[in-house]
């Protein structure tokens, strides 16, 4: 094999590889940061995540350009400056409201392949500590972002949401005025939103993602068989040209061509909301001026907050709070939850597989009543599926307890 010449490397990538160490950091998070071969399109998800991240952040700074952060303004400056005033505004706000939305369908995808195969087990916890963060991060930034078109179900969400703060029984009403700037949403409780839609949430999400990635690169991702690879060994094969009895590929350009292969497919999905089916991410009740006089019949949040806001509803205002509080942490402590020793996907687990699919099908009822009026049998299936959803913790603690070493 030809040795390589120091010399024959471009003088920019010389001169940066010495005061940067380019080379280094692209061994380290490309060419030889090693992927499992046994994995599936799911794992091309967080990259998924990622580039909708950017198209989110691309439209959103097209956005910012026109919008108008004043409670008298905002409504006018979405639905006629931006979509009728502007060339191709009507785009760049499709792109951002069908990427809000969709976001979130990817998110719930990653995290349920993260918790079917096990990736959250025997020191990969804060992988999924932090992709919990981010899910926290994304959920408050769709929230705020909620707000601003200024619209009935804005005004409305965002007057029942803060409500939430008031605690209760603790009637912690000065908190909410706090958060607010005002006795109810008005001018300062826009800019406020504002503020976080368009700056700082943003930046914490960048920063949580470096931190996903930065805990993704030791101990390294998951496989399909939940089986624990000597990277180190399995690297030297695939370096020494024995790429079939190594058990990873390299990041760049192997498994990162094929990310590309599905993000290729997912975009097609994408864009085809997009420009046919973009109304699926928009409330036809917010396409009215916000109005503090006239209460709209069911105030509902987005589609991704529904199964937690179903989880508030059938109890009363104190339960109702606490039930909500837990849903709101619950994943987060799964792996400590989860006593079992086996690092394995679901379906090789026993009585765990049958509660993966309690819980993915529990979730999707949740989500289904959040969008019905609480009335009838309604409010009785909510409260069935709240309480299954509150018992799933205590009930993973004591099937992998009793889980045996496969």
């Amino acid at each position: 094999m030809a040795k390589f010449d120091e010399n024959a490397r471009p003088f920019s990538e010389k001169w940066l590889d010495e005061r940067l160490g380019v080379v280094t950091l692209k061994k380290v998070l490309s060419t030889e940061y090693w992927i499992p071969k046994d994995i599936n399109f799911l794992w091309a998800m967080g990259m998924v995540l990622a580039a909708t991240f950017g198209l989110l952040l691309i439209s959103g700074i097209f956005l910012l350009m026109y919008y108008k952060p004043d409670a008298a303004l905002a409504f006018d400056s979405v639905n006629y400056t931006i979509m009728t005033e502007v060339g191709y505004g009507w785009l760049w706000r499709h792109i951002h409201g069908v990427g809000a939305s969709i976001v979130f369908l990817i998110i719930y995808i990653h995290m349920f392949t993260g918790i079917y195969y096990g990736s959250y087990k025997k020191g990969r916890e804060m992988i999924w500590i932090s992709g919990m963060l981010l899910f926290v991060a994304f959920s408050a930034e769709a929230f705020s972002g909620y707000m601003l078109p200024w619209g009935q179900m804005s005004y409305w969400a965002g007057m029942v949401i803060t409500n939430l703060f008031s605690g209760g029984s603790l009637e912690a009403y000065g908190l909410v005025e706090w958060i607010r700037g005002d006795y109810v949403p008005g001018d300062a409780f826009l800019t406020r939103f504002f503020m976080l839609h368009v700056l700082l949430l943003p930046l914490v999400i960048i920063g949580l993602i470096v931190l996903h990635f930065g805990t993704l690169r030791l101990p390294h991702v998951n496989n399909q068989k939940g089986e624990e690879i000597d990277f180190e060994e399995a690297a030297e094969l695939y370096k020494a040209g024995k790429k079939k009895e190594s058990k990873v590929i390299p990041f760049n350009p192997v498994f990162l061509s094929k990310d590309v292969f599905v993000m290729g497919v997912y975009f097609i999905l994408f864009f085809y909301l997009v420009f046919y089916h973009f109304d699926f991410a928009m409330d036809p009740v917010n396409f009215d001026p916000a109005d503090g006089l006239k209460t709209p019949p069911h105030i509902y949040p987005e589609w991704y907050f529904l199964w937690s806001y179903e989880i508030l509803r059938p109890f009363n205002k104190d339960l109702g709070l606490i039930a909500f509080g837990i849903a709101q942490i619950a994943l987060f402590f799964l792996p400590f939850i989860d006593r079992s020793p086996n690092v394995a996907p679901a379906h090789k687990r026993g009585l765990f597989n049958i509660w993966f699919w309690v819980l993915l099908v529990d979730m999707i009822v949740l989500t289904i009543l959040g969008k019905l009026p609480p009335e009838g049998i309604y409010n009785d299936l909510g409260l069935v599926a709240a309480i299954v959803f509150l018992l799933l913790g205590p009930a993973l603690f004591v099937i992998t307890k009793m889980e045996k070493k496969i």
